[in-house]
């Protein structure tokens, strides 16, 4: 696996850290220490030969097939490996794990952290990493995964963001302790949402509510998912879960989008009789959407089932309500005297959204605005020569009956 070995000059006069150095390096991943790795004695040409690294990782979590895309890739998944110095922890969740404060012997080492993405950003993965002081062989102590990179939810749905954690058996730091840790971020602003010391088995006082995990899988699988039990705008944002053991830690950090599509109401509904020479205001309202964008427009499906673009109306500005969920509105004015309307027809509210498109129609009637159409011009026709012959027949009968009454007198008269 390509990789990029990040780290920082040191400065002059043994001052401030200098600018950060990256290099292009190698990594032959393995499962099992005692496997062969003649690779790791060819590199490429392109890497400098003090930078390919055997790393064994009997998790096999580095081995997951979507970190390793075929040979030749042009896309490849992200990198990098820095240098890390194992250090105690002063926090309160985490400092019982280095008591007493004596640093063991099995700490004086090359110690590596290393962070893997694969290409479509779900999967990511946290490693330290040891080995012996100027050796090029890696033994994984602690792996951190997570499956939920970038997750996506709708409001008021549980949710799970995935993080879990592997530590060597082998390694001495195994039978410390843990902790698990927590936090959010967003925009600048952070909190602790959750922290867990699974030596002594307590919970920090600042537990967010509505959030939890699950403790038994914590112990038995290293499962340290966090659920969120009804997923609210508040919630959008980047989360970091933090895995510690005696003088080292590994993280992932992942992104909760929370994305609620609008919904439309349009009124006046039903809208006001049309015609010619009038002007019909209808206005469309987008309400409990999150997060922002959202675009508005309009459109008009005549009786010829035809359908034209009527723009986007006027814009009001969005408004945020208690839950965070923003609304806004489209007014739109149709000049009948600009516009030929037929015979009426369907007015639609489109609104393009994160969470998807959605539609809301009412029904314009119209009158006056096209000439008759052959068939009702044919229907016009036959209503007429109907009427016409009934006239006819009326007239008929009233002029025969007429007749008869007149012609009686003079058979009297006779």
């Amino acid at each position: 696996m390509e990789c990029w070995f990040v780290q920082e000059k040191p400065g002059r006069g043994g001052g401030l850290t200098g600018a950060t150095t990256q290099e292009k390096s190698l990594l032959h991943i393995r499962t099992d220490a005692q496997s062969e790795a003649a690779e790791a004695q060819r590199a490429p040409a392109d890497i400098n030969p003090s930078r390919v690294y055997v790393i064994t990782d009997p998790s096999a979590t580095l081995c997951h097939p979507s970190l390793n895309p075929p040979r030749g890739s042009i896309k490849k998944p992200q990198c990098e490996i820095n240098p890390f110095l194992p250090q105690p922890s002063s926090i309160k969740w985490v400092a019982s794990l280095t008591e007493p404060a004596l640093s063991p012997p099995y700490l004086q080492a090359d110690w590596f952290s290393a962070s893997f993405q694969n290409l479509d950003k779900h999967l990511g993965v946290s490693t330290i990493s040891r080995a012996p002081t100027g050796s090029k062989e890696h033994d994984v102590i602690l792996s951190i995964t997570s499956k939920t990179m970038s997750a996506k939810s709708r409001l008021g749905e549980p949710v799970t963001l995935d993080c879990s954690f592997w530590v060597d058996p082998s390694t001495p730091l195994s039978t410390s302790g843990f902790s698990v840790e927590w936090r959010y971020q967003t925009r600048g602003d952070g909190r602790l949402v959750l922290a867990y010391d699974g030596k002594t088995d307590r919970l920090a006082d600042s537990q967010e509510r509505g959030v939890s995990l699950d403790f038994q899988a914590l112990h038995e699988r290293g499962n340290a998912s966090l659920v969120i039990e009804e997923a609210k705008v508040r919630h959008a944002g980047t989360y970091i879960c933090t895995v510690y053991l005696p003088y080292l830690l590994a993280q992932v950090a992942m992104e909760l989008e929370i994305i609620e599509p609008p919904s439309l109401s349009i009124h006046p509904s039903p809208l006001p009789l049309a015609a010619p020479g009038q002007t019909v205001q209808v206005q469309c309202e987008a309400s409990g959407f999150a997060p922002l964008p959202l675009e508005l427009s309009w459109e008009f499906k005549g009786a010829d089932e035809k359908s034209r673009s009527l723009g986007s109306g006027s814009m009001s500005g969005h408004r945020q309500a208690w839950d965070g969920t923003y609304s806004q509105s489209s007014r739109l004015e149709l000049d009948t005297s600009k516009m030929d309307l037929g015979r009426g027809g369907e007015v639609t509210c489109v609104a393009v959204h994160a969470g998807g498109t959605r539609r809301a129609s009412v029904t314009l009637n119209a009158i006056g605005f096209s000439s008759p159409s052959i068939e009702d011009s044919m229907a016009m026709v036959g209503v007429a020569l109907v009427l016409y012959g009934l006239i006819k027949f009326v007239s008929w009968t009233f002029t025969g009956s007429g007749s008869n009454k007149a012609d009686e007198p003079n058979k009297k008269e006779k």
